[in-house]
């Protein structure tokens, strides 16, 4: 961002990035380098002086790097420091400077699926774009594997899992918040039977890993999360710690929960668990924002993935919305409509091949090879290769090198059979459209399909959909990535310090959530339900419930409402239906604390919010009441009224806007009736309605006292503080270990380069000749022990011993290389310094001309100037001589005298000289004329042409005038400006 004083001068200054700013200094780095930065103490400095600092270390900078350098992609705010009205100017372009750099952090988001995932990022200046993990790939395998103390992601744990099934884990995200009898965790256990899952002390799955580690779903989780973390900082090298996760839409309380653990276990604040469709449905959106208007239109996604199947029907329209204190119109997505089928996806097609493969050798006389973890495995990956094959073939071979027990294998398999292992997955492909269209409850006429997901390239899939719908799906969208960047674009609107296009998102309820409690009707307990969410409810939204008859300490509990919308198939899915119990205390002293008979007790309010994850929290419960006092009641009880209003906003915050509104409501009747009663008191006498005037008028007020409520988790305890801790020094801890790792692979690596490299230059002349015999036997030496170390004992050594063992080398290497390098370096540094001095001459020539002495009309430098660059010249030039004679009369292997660095000095001195009085000549103005009066008394300086008056002269005889800088205009008027070449680029202005 471009932060620059629209007055500026002919002597604006270079272009600087703000490092930090402070009470007494102002840091000034240029964005180029990080080394090299200028501390101005602007409090003494003057604008002269703080020019001069900063193009001191301009001249520094022979490369230009302050105006072409960029700092990998990352985007540098900078400031153009011109003439500031006062030094408190220089303060504030420091710290919008400084709050922005800060405020604008990179976001990701993370389409984290059971098979793969795909990172999507946003980043200040760059467009949202997919992160490439290590291999330069677009997605990567959602699996972790652990091998002899070694941990892997991605493709490297595919590969370790074909030789060790057991240590290497996926689809784990389908075991996240479920307990270990659930439906899926059985099917899982039968899936992968190698796998050793028990119950943990939560009721949990966790993975037996060996006699000393185990692994729960959040941790593994976790690490997935991370890693996906280090990817995008890698890509964009900056520390990243907020993310956008999706999750199929049909995840209940405890899985966002579980899942919102995780993200905490690997560092990451999760500004929001966004459903999968809603994503693709906020990508397909923002591609067509010139399309939606008034008028709503529907799109139906159809979203296939591994190991369920989602269908969203989305409505788009533009609604008018009230934000930050006025109303806009801004387009709008919503979903109205939805369907699912938890257990059909691509990886159910794939068990069902890799069956179909199974028989096929047991037919040929092959073994038991359900027997062998590893002939399985490498089964199913044969099956999942042939399946994406036969999407675009009608038949292909499959073929396994030493399956089992030496034996290949090899056949052949049509898409005719593949289709017809799967025929009872066709019907409920079109299942998930119709339960979505139903749910919608008629609205979504003339909706077009759209298809995503990796799974719905599946020709069969493709018929089948084509004949539910009655036209073409559309595939106008990246099936792969539409979700991840639809979530980034979520990202990037939630994120603080980014502004984007603005697409109101309202998802909707899919699991309805009820509040069911007993009240005492004549004697009696009566079980009474109340629904806070009902199926399809948008959300984000906020609910109160009002408990009118209870004067005692009760509990109520949260559960899931009426499920009739949901397949019978899926129920058993949901796990517990009961979600908490709410226990509720100091009922009855709230009651008693406000009584009364100008007191009316209006229940107990319970307030509860559905965020934008769709997670329910229980934010406050409160006792409220109206009282109705008069203006001489109201001034005696201002006092407890005020903390009374003072707790209620602690505890109350959001919901008190719905209680202003109900006050309101409640206020309207009692207003008509006083505006009744005194439209007909005015036929009255007029002493009457003096004394009724004068009497104090009632007023309603609202009090509200806080209820303690302790919040029961009863269908899947979340993590304990302590459990929390664990796992989270556990992953620390498996960090710890592939930090240490990768630093001792990456020592051993520079010390084999550094050997190889080393005895290759050392057998080359040029390198032989900078050292002495001695030298060169002694590197030989060396070098020759080093390797046969390495291919001995060396490659159980520690970091330490490596980095050890390279400084030895270095130190004996350094003095040869460093002598071969000035004498490579030195010819073309000569070479630079000489045209510098030839150029700084024939600047000379002409500024000798542009004196006082010389040229009255144009005395642009005055003869100090001139005298100084001429003997800076002078001694440049006799000192290259000496010193070009010195260092020839030296060996190769001799110390040198006439190093790189130090003409590189003699260089910036120079041409710091002649930038100098470049600069002054470019702001140079001719002097304007002057008229004398009539008298010969007064000279003034004649403005736009028009002669001085009387007064005028008087005015300037007596004042006298301060020294300013002239102005830079586009149009000088006329003026005669003195123009330079640029044929001497290497005195050119920064």
């Amino acid at each position: 961002m471009d932060i620059s004083n629209t007055r500026g001068t002919a002597d604006a200054l270079p272009a600087f990035e703000v490092v930090s700013s402070g009470v007494n200094n102002v840091l000034l780095g240029n964005w180029g380098s990080e080394c090299d930065r200028v501390r101005v103490d602007v409090r003494r400095a003057s604008y002269v002086e703080l020019r001069r600092a900063i193009c001191a270390r301009a001249d520094a900078d022979p490369k230009g790097t302050l105006h072409n350098c960029r700092d990998r992609g990352q985007t540098t705010r900078r400031t153009s420091l011109t003439r500031p009205s006062t030094i408190r100017s220089i303060f504030r372009w420091a710290a919008n400077v400084c709050v922005l750099a800060y405020i604008r952090r990179l976001v990701i988001s993370i389409d984290l699926g059971s098979e793969w995932m795909k990172i999507g990022i946003v980043s200040p200046g760059v467009p949202m774009e997919i992160v490439l993990n290590k291999e330069s790939k677009r997605k990567t395998p959602a699996v972790v594997a652990f091998r002899d103390g070694v941990r892997t992601f991605g493709e490297d744990a595919v590969n370790v899992g074909v030789r060790f099934p057991k240590n290497t884990y996926k689809f784990f995200l389908d075991l996240l918040g479920k307990s270990f009898d659930h439906p899926l965790v059985k099917a899982y256990k039968e899936r992968f039977p190698y796998y050793d899952l028990v119950a943990s002390d939560r009721g949990t799955p966790i993975f037996v890993h060996d006699e000393n580690t185990k692994f729960t779903p959040e941790e593994l989780v976790a690490q997935l999360l991370a890693k996906a973390k280090e990817f995008a900082e890698i890509s964009h090298g900056q520390p990243i710690s907020e993310c956008v996760i999706t999750v199929p839409g049909y995840f209940n309380q405890a899985e966002r929960r579980a899942l919102k653990d995780a993200a905490a276990l690997a560092g990451l604040n999760v500004l929001q668990l966004i459903n999968d469709y809603t994503a693709i449905g906020i990508n397909y959106g923002i591609f067509r924002r010139k399309e939606i208007n008034e008028t709503a239109w529907y799109t139906l996604f159809y979203d296939m993935g591994a190991v369920s199947t989602k269908a969203a029907l989305v409505e788009y329209k533009t609604v008018k919305i009230k934000e930050k204190g006025y109303v806009e119109t801004v387009p709008q997505l919503q979903v109205i409509g939805v369907g699912f089928d938890r257990t059909l996806g691509g990886f159910e097609m794939t068990l069902r091949l890799r069956e179909h493969l199974i028989k096929a050798w047991l037919a040929n006389g092959g073994g038991d090879v359900r027997a062998s973890p590893r002939a399985m495995e490498k089964l199913l990956r044969e099956a999942e290769r042939l399946k994406i094959v036969l999407s675009a073939n009608t038949e292909h071979y499959a073929q396994i090198e030493n399956l089992l027990d030496d034996k290949d294998f090899k056949v052949l398999v049509t898409r005719a059979e593949f289709e017809e292992l799967c025929s009872d997955l066709w019907s409920r492909v079109s299942g998930v459209i119709q339960r979505a269209v139903a749910s919608a409850a008629g609205s979504g006429e003339g909706a077009k399909l759209v298809l995503a997901g990796g799974a719905a390239r599946a020709p069969a899939v493709h018929e089948a959909l084509r004949k539910v719908v009655g036209h073409e799906p559309a595939r106008s969208i990246n099936a792969d990535e539409a979700a991840t960047m639809g979530a980034v674009y979520r990202a990037a609107s939630l994120a603080t310090g980014y502004k984007v296009a603005p697409l109101n998102v309202r998802d909707a309820v899919l699991l309805p959530i009820q509040v069911v409690f007993t009240r005492n009707v004549d004697g009696n307990e009566k079980l009474i339900r109340r629904t806070l969410f009902g199926p399809m409810n948008p959300y984000p939204q906020k609910k109160v419930i009002t408990f009118n008859k209870h004067t005692d300490d009760f509990s109520f509990n949260v559960n899931y409402a009426e499920l009739d919308h949901i397949p019978s198939t899926e129920l058993k899915y949901i796990g517990s239906l009961n979600l908490s119990q709410v226990i509720l205390s100091g009922v009855s002293e709230a009651l008693a604390k406000h009584t009364g008979d100008n007191v009316e007790h209006k229940g107990i309010k319970a307030h509860f919010n559905m965020d934008d994850s769709g997670i329910l929290n229980l934010v406050n419960v409160e006792f409220v009441a109206e009282k109705t006092v008069t203006e001489e009641d109201n001034d005696k009880d201002s006092t407890l009224s005020k903390i009374g209003s003072t707790i209620s906003k602690l505890f109350s915050s959001d919901s008190e806007t719905l209680e202003k509104v109900e006050e309101k409501a409640e206020d309207k009747p009692k207003e008509s009736e006083k505006n009744e009663t005194k439209a007909n008191e005015t036929t009255t006498e007029k002493q009457n309605a003096t004394e009724t005037e004068s009497k104090p008028k009632p007023k309603v007020v609202v009090l509200k006292e806080p209820i303690k409520n302790e919040e029961q988790i009863l269908n899947l305890q979340p993590l304990s503080q302590d459990q929390f801790k664990e796992s989270k020094n556990k992953i620390k801890e498996l960090n710890m270990i592939d930090r240490k790792r990768v630093e001792r692979e990456s020592a051993l690596n520079n010390l084999e380069a550094f050997v190889v490299d080393a005895q290759l230059k050392i057998d080359m002349d040029e390198y032989a000749e900078c050292g002495t015999q001695e030298q060169i036997e002694e590197i030989k030496k060396l070098c020759s022990e080093t390797s046969e170390w390495l291919y001995d004992e060396g490659y159980e050594a520690d970091t330490e011993t490596y980095e050890s063992k390279l400084a030895l080398l270095r130190e004996k290497t350094n003095p040869i290389f460093y002598k071969n390098w000035e004498h490579r370096e030195r010819p073309d540094a000569v070479a630079a310094i000489r045209k510098m001095l030839n150029s700084s001459q024939e600047f000379l020539k002409m500024a000798k001309n542009l004196t006082k002495d010389t040229n009255s009309e144009r005395d642009v430098f005055t003869d100090v100037e001139i005298d100084v660059l001429e003997k800076k010249i002078m001694e440049t030039q006799s000192w290259l001589t000496k010193s070009i004679e010195d260092q020839n009369q030296l060996k190769k292997n001799e110390d040198i005298k006439l190093t790189v660095d130090s003409i590189r000095e003699k260089m910036s001195n120079l041409d710091r000289e002649v930038k100098y009085l470049v600069n002054k000549m470019k702001i140079w103005r001719p002097k304007k004329p002057v008229k004398k009066d009539s008298d010969n008394k007064t000279e003034t300086v004649i403005e736009n042409e028009k002669e001085a008056t009387p007064d005028t002269a008087d005015r300037a005889e007596k004042t006298e005038k301060p020294e300013v800088l002239p102005e830079q205009k586009e149009d000088t008027g006329g003026e005669e400006t003195l123009q330079i070449s640029d044929e001497n680029p290497e005195h050119s202005e920064l």
